[in-house]
């Protein structure tokens, strides 16, 4: 088949990305060379803006300069200081995010809560349109149970021992990124279409038994999309679960269908096909309309950052409807604020209890492992004789978030606790559970399940207490110096450099102590040190692929209407958004991010972006390059003229890196700018305009961009 017209700047601009990509790593030593020199006011401000922003908008530099690098830094520390109505009002469509997380699953019910409903526990909801939910769920759960007995039914025959799996089977295995074993050195790939393990599972649902032909589906689908929404809306809800199951949920078809519907009759539509994965989606779309357009933008990256600190893996049960409180709750708030608040925001957070299965953790010795009997636990607790009830349940002490509370949060790996520590502090948050989690409840403290006696932690004595002996622990941890030195360290290599100097760590950590862990003023301790400020720290950083998706947005001035896709892109870019099992978090170094394939995905990327093959994302690269002067210049004489490709890429170059481009990377556009498929240019029609997309593509998708 012949290759379309239209198909061939980005063939060709795709040949030049191995190029590009092969000069990676020299570029990056060829520009810590030229940074030899200190940084002007244009560095600094470009400086400021790539380490403490998702990555500088057009614009942005020069406003920064107007107001003073270290005057802007100042507001971005005080982000209460900061209007960000038009964050909030992308925002709004996006119900979930302020919703109570039991309004959340009673809204979009889990699978837990619908059977349920089918066993006869819960009532249906009596609202109209809640109903219909539930019922469409009922009836996908009433068709999962029926292929189970049929597969069952089907098992039950001899069969040969060569049989091939079943499709279902094959789709099953090939979707589930949660038991990927190539999860390592923090990056997780995982596939576009895998964000949640209850969206392959419906996925991998066959389409048979049906009651509508696939013919007629087509002519209820057309109808249906030349209703007004309005009317489209209440034929769906009309309509039995199985006719609505004959809808296409997916991709354009899905859009067509919603199309001119408000924010929360489309919400209607999607939790029909999945309830849980609404939740989801809404969480993801907006972290990345957070990260692209709030005015508080180190704000945002201190949420991003805190979140992977205390990781927490979506795709675990309840926690696809616990990490919206768990964000917005535990760690927004407390993002510039005090250590020590944030450590015990996720302490008790529900998300992590539930991560990390502290929830279920039982005292070896409490009332509950030994079956003692609830009106019994009092008297015990007084020193009276307690009666046991029959039988006695396992202990259930659970060391994952000792363990990780430690290793992860505090101290570090090194941090000189012992095994032993790690079961004393296991026992000290024995009873911190969470009350009825299956529907959205919040943190409780249970004393049965608590183990009673003291407990001595890292040989400080932790006197019986109840609930406050967790608080004493995560104080004891607060205060430790090695706790200082570990977070103080994780934030220069996220703001500095993969291996931040060790001076300027010391001085961090004594500012977290003098200050009682204040992050804002260990922040302003890093950004005020030459450390920070030095020329070879200048686009030094290798991008993470969030930081490379929403800094390629921002500097091409897109309009996101619909994030979806670019929620695609990092999960293909092995980063799905809340998406780590492991509670490492993903790593910050550009070791694990930086490989000839997964350049050649940011650059194919790039090129999508700029040539608006990113569905729900406009750009308009004839801006960037200085708009309709370059596709329209005129002469002194009023004869009108088409911009050469060299200008263009200039222009490019200045609006989108700010000038910050190597000779060799420079070079390889430039030459490619004589190819016709680039320049757009023909022989017998010189005045045809460059290809201002491709250019912008190519540069987004160059060494100098993937670094900030």
């Amino acid at each position: 088949m012949p290759l379309r017209r239209r198909h061939l700047p980005a063939i060709a601009a795709l040949a030049v990305a191995a190029a590009l990509a092969g000069q990676f790593a020299e570029a990056r030593k060829k520009d810590k060379a030229a940074s030899s020199h200190a940084m002007d006011e244009q560095r600094r401000a470009i400086h400021a803006l790539n380490r403490l922003t998702f990555g500088p908008r057009p614009g942005d530099v020069e406003r920064v300069k107007q107001m003073g690098v270290d005057q802007w830094i100042e507001l971005q520390l005080h982000p209460e200081k900061i209007e960000d109505a038009a964050l909030r009002a992308r925002l709004e469509p996006f119900r979930t995010l302020v919703m109570p997380t039991k309004e959340i699953v009673e809204n979009f019910p889990p699978n837990e809560l619908i059977k349920q409903v089918a066993n006869g526990k819960l009532a249906l909801p009596s609202n109209p349109t809640e109903r219909a939910i539930y019922e469409a769920q009922l009836q996908r759960l009433e068709d999962k149970q029926e292929r189970k007995e049929k597969e069952k039914a089907t098992k039950s025959v001899p069969q040969a021992s060569d049989t091939p799996a079943t499709d279902i089977d094959k789709e099953s295995a090939a979707s589930n990124p949660v038991n990927d074993s190539k999860c390592r050195d923090g990056a997780c790939p995982v596939s576009a279409g895998s964000a949640s393990t209850a969206e392959t599972e419906q996925e991998a649902e066959p389409k048979a038994g049906r009651s509508v032909k696939p013919r007629e589906e087509r002519v209820r689908t057309e109808a249906l999309l030349n209703l007004p929404p309005n009317d489209r809306i209440k034929e769906i809800l009309q309509m039995s679960p199985e006719d609505q199951r004959a809808l296409d949920f997916k991709g354009p078809k899905a859009d067509a269908l919603t199309e001119g519907m408000s924010p929360q009759q489309k919400e209607i539509v999607m939790a029909l096909n999945n309830p849980e994965q609404v939740v989801a989606n809404e969480l993801m779309q907006a972290k990345l309309m957070r990260a692209i357009y709030s005015e508080r933008q180190l704000d945002e990256v201190m949420t991003d950052f805190w979140f992977n600190h205390f990781n927490v893996f979506i795709n675990k049960g309840s926690d696809r409807y616990l990490l919206t409180s768990y964000e917005r709750d535990a760690i927004r708030p407390h993002a510039l604020g005090k250590f020590e608040d944030l450590l015990v925001a996720t302490a008790k957070s529900p998300a992590m209890m539930f991560y990390l299965d502290n929830w279920l953790s039982v005292g070896p010795h409490s009332d509950a492992a030994l079956g003692i009997a609830a009106r019994n636990s009092r008297a015990r607790r007084n020193g009276g004789p307690p009666r046991k009830a029959k039988g006695k349940r396992n202990s259930g002490l659970n060391e994952n978030y000792g363990r990780e509370l430690m290793e992860l949060h505090t101290l570090s790996v090194n941090g000189g606790y012992s095994q032993e520590d790690v079961t004393e502090v296991a026992k000290v948050f024995t009873g911190w559970t969470i009350e009825q989690p299956a529907k959205g409840g919040d943190f409780h403290f249970d004393p049965r399940m608590h183990e009673p006696g003291d407990k001595m932690v890292l040989g400080q004595s932790i006197k019986e207490n109840g609930e406050k002996e967790g608080l004493k622990v995560l104080h004891l941890l607060a205060k430790n110096p090695k706790t200082a030195h570990f977070v103080s360290q994780k934030l220069a290599m996220r703001f500095v450099s993969d291996e931040p100097p060790a001076a300027l760590v010391d001085r961090m950590s004594e500012t977290f102590l003098k200050k009682h862990g204040d992050i804002r003023e260990v922040l302003r301790t890093m950004f005020k040190s030459p450390e920070f400020w030095a020329p070879e720290t200048y686009r030094a950083k290798v991008k993470t692929p969030l930081e490379f998706v929403v800094s390629a947005v921002r500097a091409s001035g897109a309009n996101v209407d619909d994030a979806r896709q670019l929620v695609g892109t990092l999960n293909n870019m092995g980063m799905m958004l809340y998406g780590m099992q492991p509670p490492t978090g993903y790593s910050m170094k550009a070791e694990t991010w930086v490989n000839s394939s997964a350049l050649l995905g940011r650059m194919n990327f790039a090129l999508g972006l700029a040539n608006g093959r990113v569905r729900g994302v406009r750009v308009d690269p004839e801006d960037l390059a200085g708009g309709k002067m370059t596709t329209d210049a005129v002469k002194t004489d009023g004869a009108k003229v088409q911009p050469d490709p060299q200008q263009s890429l200039a222009m490019l170059e200045s609006s989108l890196l700010n000038g910050d481009i190597s000779q060799q990377t420079h070079a390889t556009i430039s030459k490619q700018l004589e190819d016709p498929k680039i320049s757009q240019r023909r022989l017998d029609d010189p005045k045809r305009p460059p290809n201002t997309a491709a250019i912008t593509g190519l540069l987004l998708g160059s060494p100098e961009f993937q670094r900030r």
